[in-house]
């Protein structure tokens, strides 16, 4: 149980760190590659690090959605009285989740065109689709995470939100109050 609430709590924002420490440390040891004499450099490190950022931005999706930082216009929706905004918020939860379920579909077409066709990737020569299937992850775990969020917002429909700006200061209070626990040890 502890391993579900780790990966329910984690799980996209470790697959992004791990990805932007690939990306970083791919292209400084190219970048080192380039400067070593008589060292060839990597053909396939430029290639593999677009891949890298094309599944961070898939994964970002569904991280944006747990965290409640889709683009949205908060003020507005804060000025709305109680049971309105938490209203709104459902139905922008179940549009944004059918949204999300119809670019898993539609993608999962695309992915499976890809694959037929055996286009492989100039540098490194993967299948294309192992670099899109990336996409139909992205979105799936999107689903699901909109999926919790209405259901988050079901359940705590008659409890009082936060309004954006209380819950920026909020988070700013944490972070300084985690940033002085850091410099005190």
């Amino acid at each position: 149980m502890k391993v579900i609430k780790w990966l329910d709590a984690h799980f996209e924002e470790t697959l992004l760190v791990l990805l932007l420490v690939a990306i970083a440390c791919i292209s400084m040891i190219q970048v080192l590659f380039r400067k070593i004499p008589f060292v060839t450099s990597l053909t396939w490190a430029e290639e593999f690090c677009r891949f890298l950022w094309i599944w961070s931005v898939f994964l970002s999706l569904p991280y944006t959605i747990k965290m409640g930082n889709m683009l949205r216009v908060g003020v507005l929706v804060d000025m709305l009285p109680k049971v309105v905004k938490n209203t709104v918020n459902i139905i922008v939860d179940i549009i944004n989740t059918a949204c999300m379920g119809l670019f898993a579909y539609y993608s999962m077409d695309l992915v499976e065109g890809i694959r037929r066709s055996k286009e492989a990737s100039p540098a490194m020569l993967w299948p294309m689709w192992l670099v899109y299937i990336f996409m139909n992850i992205g979105f799936v775990l999107a689903v699901i995470r909109g999926i919790q969020q209405i259901v988050i917002h079901v359940k705590n429909f008659h409890k009082r939100e936060l309004t954006t700006l209380e819950q920026t200061m909020q988070d700013a209070a944490k972070e300084a109050a985690m940033a002085q626990e850091g410099g005190d040890k």
